[in-house]
């Protein structure tokens, strides 16, 4: 790593999740180590093998006005909230529109607008079809909203990888400032997938639990007696700024957006590489962008879905990737209290590793009853106290993988 490219930091953080309505509300939650996932009481859920999801704490159109939440999908208006608040919390800056940028991804766009607009030409025409469904069904619609109100013109991104597009975004972003093409840039990602189509096509791949009877028991990664993820909803997003930029405004850092690792399995399409090459390359590439010794590495955030085959090939490249360094690293997965939200998810578990880090407290992993013995790594069952291991700052881990076979891990060092 060059000494002289430029330090991104990050300055806000804003979050909806199945386990809180804001930041505040999930981190408390998943320090106390409580599960969102519920029973589907809709009726579309009658006939499918699977009846449980985690539902977002808040409805997002509530917390927007009403006009502007009937022109987005939801999981734009996920974007909107989570972006409003961690501009909010950024301090709310004057900046330069032409050195402001976005990046906000998300895996499968707006899929419920999509399936509405269908039902609404097939049973009433054309004509009765808003003028604002493809601005609704669009994936990079999220990114377009939040570009426009807050007026950000140094470019507005969508990062596509399905289960990893949260995390390239806030890669992405990263980038962005280090090139110098912005000065801020607002970057994470959003989801709102939880309906009949998508739980019956994962529920075909075998992807999900079925353990209907023990909904908040559902999501247990690392268990022996995992079966599959829960399907979750809302979004993450993080305001990554240069380290200039942020001192002359004299603003308050959450942490050091260091570095970020790309990989892909080039294996299959949905199926995890078994013996982990490419999950293990992208941890290597983000220690080699972020200037990191493994041993300042306190604590990952693991992708973890709580699939059979996914939860030990992550281990094992932990394992693997960090060397001696991984005994003493603390690995949480936060999925097993939000459940798993696709695109969402490597930017919801970004806020989530940045707050461990700066708590220096990692979430606990819940079910975790009866560990797989080929986990070979420390999984936090209760909250951790995060210790430094080195006179370097201390550093985080985010890991996040996609179909298609998508790696990316994000490193984030104390401020």
């Amino acid at each position: 790593m060059g000494t002289d490219r430029t330090t991104v930091v990050v300055t806000g953080l804003g979050a909806i999740t199945p386990v809180g309505a804001d930041v505040a509300s999930t981190w408390d939650s998943l320090l106390a180590g409580r599960s969102g996932v519920t029973r589907l009481t809709d009726d579309w859920a009658d006939e499918l093998p699977v009846k449980i999801a985690a539902w977002a704490a808040a409805d997002p159109a509530a917390l927007m006005d009403r006009v502007q939440a009937r022109r987005m999908d939801r999981c734009e208006q996920f974007a909107i909230v989570a972006a409003r608040e961690a501009w909010a919390d950024a301090g709310a800056p004057d900046v330069d529109p032409e050195r402001l940028g976005v990046v906000v991804s998300s895996g499968i766009g707006g899929i419920a607008s999509t399936l509405s607009a269908y039902d609404t030409l097939r049973d009433k025409g054309w004509q009765r079809l808003s003028p604002f469904t493809v601005p609704m069904l669009m994936p990079n619609g999220s990114a377009g909203w939040i570009g426009i109100q807050l007026g950000a013109r140094a470019g507005i991104h969508t990062t596509v990888s399905a289960c990893a597009s949260g995390a390239e975004a806030i890669g992405y972003g990263i980038e962005m400032i280090r090139s110098g093409r912005a000065d801020m840039v607002l970057a994470g990602g959003t989801e709102a997938a939880i309906m009949q189509l998508n739980i019956a096509a994962f529920a075909a791949m075998r992807a999900l639990s079925t353990r209907n009877d023990e909904p908040e028991r559902a999501s247990r990664p690392f268990d022996k007696g995992r079966d599959g993820f829960v399907l979750g909803e809302g979004a993450g997003i993080v305001v990554l700024e240069s380290a200039e930029h942020a001192a002359r405004r004299g603003a308050v850092l959450h942490a050091v957006a260091a570095g970020v690792g790309y990989s892909a399995d080039a294996h299959h399409i949905a199926q995890p590489e078994p013996d982990g090459t490419g999950v293990v390359l992208a941890i290597r590439r983000v220690l080699a962008d972020a200037g990191l010794d493994p041993g300042q590495l306190t604590h990952v955030n693991a992708h973890a879905t709580s699939t059979p085959a996914g939860d030990v090939v992550e281990c094992q490249a932990i394992a693997a990737a960090l060397g001696p360094a991984a005994t003493g690293v603390v690995v949480s997965a936060t999925k097993s209290m939000t459940g798993h939200l696709l695109g969402g998810a490597g930017a919801v578990e970004s806020v989530a590793a940045i707050l461990a880090l700066r708590e220096r407290v990692a979430p606990p992993t819940i079910n975790l009853e009866d560990p797989d013995d080929n986990a070979g790594i420390q999984v936090a069952t209760e909250p951790t106290k995060l210790q430094p291991r080195s006179a370097a700052p201390m550093a985080v881990l985010n890991n996040s993988f996609g179909f298609g076979g998508h790696n990316v891990a994000l490193a984030f060092t104390a401020a």
